[in-house]
């Protein structure tokens, strides 16, 4: 969309998220934000309480911040969307979305903690996204900071283009402008070389203005709104801002920046819309116009108490207007906006309508999902947003009612939270018996935990996942049984000869009948094959389902008066475990595919610790700068509680996934004990 279309409104909205690791100071800037600007009397204390993004109570009761939340404010005429995102790893699933919803990506630093994996990670998810970025140091004011190293840092890790639009003064108690102002002084380097970098920086993506910068030397920074814009699009430039939220320094100009040089809507990179089904759809160009038909994305949903399921999202082409229909993604029948608010922390703001930048909510429809895309033309039902490539929940936990019959009731409040969060999942185990929960990390669960007693209300047994082991054999073998029973009148007789044979790993179950002359009715077949699977299912040896074998049932006998089906499925089932039994069982574990991203200099400490579980290294890539991907495998057993032990090598900054990769014999030993524990049980009785 050029400039000169653009609605004047839709060019004075800003939407920016602000990103990065825990103790950066993200909350705090957003309130001296929200101050400077007028929308709140003054800033907030995470000690009281009383900031604007942390209003749940769970999130003021353990002082930081554990979903996204927004907030707004105008100042200059612009409008300025602001998203605050947890920084813990294990609350990755809040942040990430923050980006689908945002033109720039504020990535925020502490200054005395220098760059850590979480801003590196939020920074590469957002050049991912094509955002624009800029970093922010905040605490430029706090002791033995070096500032000057710290910019080094930057630059060497995120590239040459991160250059300061402005530098700490008057020992960090304001800033001074590098981009407009020509020279000024600064505690450190030199406003003039910088002012001089970014311009060559900026006028290196325009050919016309590199000609006049050789020509005539300095060109003035007013001139260079397009080009900028065109260099933050393509990453050529990626600035650098110092602030402090707790003194207030440098706000304003941050303030400033936002407004004046961050893209609006139509500046940024378009939004990575799909369309068309199938393995290759196409991209959609979506443009900021409310003339067109809406198109909006819901980047976050919140289970309200009051107000039910409530949708956040941000509107990318069209006009939402209260009182309008919508469509749901595939949904034939539209839903009507009763509702249309913008977010102000806990604080519902009703408006009249949103445009496309804007970020509003709707509630009181049941049909809004995450990731869904909002639209009021059913022929673009297939349009949707480039999925975010979220990490693999896999640190699990089971959940039981104390109270039985209540089952279902747990069940709903989980899927409730999972709703809010694309990093849990739930699942119902079938082998274990066990409702599981996995998340990314021990409080990420724990956190949940909470939630789960304030919506319950009642309470809730938890144990580690069992692991699914198997059973197998390894050799052939055969079994047999003759079931009779005689109770007075008609009796049960039934009579089952078979074999077991081993099949290769992941093979599954064959049933063969090769019976030879109707010793066993064709009728009474399904019986036979009914207890073997029974057996199967129960387990022989250690209570394991037993898999990748073959059961050919070859003779047995029956009797014209006594023979019954409950006689074969009896016979079938004590046949097979006689056959598995004489057939060197083997207990089969689950070995899983593990990629753990951790900080370069951990690497030594997780291989070695690797090992240790019975694991093996296949190799190390390069993740985000200062960070590998370890790949290997390793028996899932092994890997119970793994977050912990990685947090302890990696000061909290390593992360794991897993894939389930194949089953393979466990040790001797382990085997052992698995069958001592099960205690010799025949389930075939």
């Amino acid at each position: 969309m050029s400039a000169a279309s653009l609605d004047s409104r839709v060019g004075a909205i800003r939407t920016v998220a602000l990103v990065g690791p825990a103790g950066a100071g993200k909350t705090l800037l957003l309130e001296a934000l929200l101050a400077h600007a007028g929308a709140i009397a003054q800033p907030g204390s995470i000690e009281r309480g009383s900031t604007v993004s942390d209003h749940d109570p769970l999130e003021r009761r353990v002082g930081h911040s554990l979903q996204s939340s927004l907030a707004h404010f105008t100042h200059g005429g612009i409008r300025v969307h602001a998203i605050d995102t947890p920084g813990a790893p294990d609350f990755v699933g809040q942040a990430l979305p923050a980006l689908e919803a945002a033109d720039t990506a504020l990535v925020v630093i502490n200054a005395q903690h220098g760059i850590e994996l979480m801003a590196q990670r939020m920074l590469t998810a957002a050049a991912g996204r094509g955002l624009a970025r800029l970093i922010v140091v905040n605490r430029i004011d706090a002791p033995d900071s070096d500032l000057p190293g710290l910019l080094a840092q930057i630059r060497n890790v995120f590239g040459r283009e991160c250059l300061p639009l402005n530098l700490p003064a008057d020992s960090a108690r304001r800033v001074a402008d590098c981009f407009f102002a020509a020279s000024g002084a600064a505690d450190f380097s030199s406003v003039a070389e910088a002012h001089r970098a970014l311009v060559e920086q900026v006028v290196e993506v325009d050919a016309g203005f590199v000609d006049r910068y050789l020509s005539e030397g300095d060109i003035d920074p007013r001139e260079l709104h397009a080009p900028l814009e065109q260099a933050l699009r393509e990453g050529h430039l990626v600035p650098v801002c110092f602030c402090s939220a707790r003194t207030g320094a440098g706000i304003g100009e941050l303030l400033a920046v936002i407004e004046a040089l961050m893209p609006n809507p139509a500046e940024g990179n378009p939004p990575p819309f799909l369309e068309g089904k199938g393995s290759e759809p196409r991209p959609y160009p979506a443009q900021p116009d409310p003339a067109r038909h809406v198109l909006a994305h819901l980047f976050k949903v919140v289970a309200d108490p009051y107000l039910g399921k409530m949708g956040v999202m941000r509107v990318h082409q069209g006009r939402v207007a209260k009182g309008g229909l919508l469509y749901v993604g595939h949904a034939r029948k539209p839903i009507r906006v009763t509702h249309l608010f913008m977010l102000q922390g806990g604080k519902h703001v009703d408006v009249d309508e949103a445009l496309p930048g804007d970020l509003c909510a709707i509630a009181k429809v049941d049909d809004l999902a995450f990731d869904a895309v909002l639209h009021d033309a059913q022929e673009d039902e297939h349009i949707y947003l480039k999925p975010l490539d979220f990490p693999t929940p896999v640190h699990g936990l089971a959940l039981s009612p104390a109270r039985r019959g209540d089952e279902q009731k747990l069940w709903e409040v989980l899927a409730r939270l999972v709703d809010e969060d694309p990093c849990l999942r739930i699942e119902q185990a079938g082998e274990t018996h066990q409702t599981l929960v996995y998340g990314l990390g021990e409080l990420h669960l724990r956190l949940l935990l909470e939630r789960v007693k304030e919506l319950y209300k009642g309470e809730v047994v938890t144990e580690p996942p069992r692991i699914a082991y198997r059973e197998t054999v390894s050799q052939a073998a055969e079994g047999h049984y003759r079931h009779k029973k005689q109770s007075g009148g008609a009796g049960q007789f039934g009579e089952v000869y078979l074999r077991v044979e081993p099949l290769p790993r992941g093979s599954g179950f064959e049933f063969v009948d090769a019976v030879k002359g109707g010793t066993i009715p064709g009728a009474f077949m399904p019986a036979v094959e009914k207890g073997v699977r029974q057996a199967c299912a129960r387990g022989v040896v250690a209570g394991h389902p037993v898999t990748d074998l073959r059961v050919v049932v070859y003779d047995g006998k029956h009797h014209s008066v006594d023979s019954k089906e409950i006689a074969f499925v009896t016979a079938g089932r004590r046949a097979l475990t006689e056959a598995v039994r004489a057939a060197q069982p083997l207990v089969l574990e689950p070995v899983v595919q593990v990629e753990i991203t951790a900080p370069e200099h951990s690497v030594g400490d997780i291989t070695g610790d690797l090992a240790s579980r019975r694991g093996q290294v296949n190799g190390t890539r390069t993740a985000v700068p200062g960070s590998l991907i370890v790949q290997g495998l390793a028996p899932l057993a092994e890997l119970a509680n793994y977050q912990t032990r990685l947090n302890a090598m990696t000061a909290g900054h390593g992360r794991y996934t897993l894939l389930l990769s194949h089953y393979e014999a466990v040790p001797p030993s382990t085997q052992a004990a698995l069958v001592a524990a099960f205690g010799g049980h025949d389930e075939g009785d």
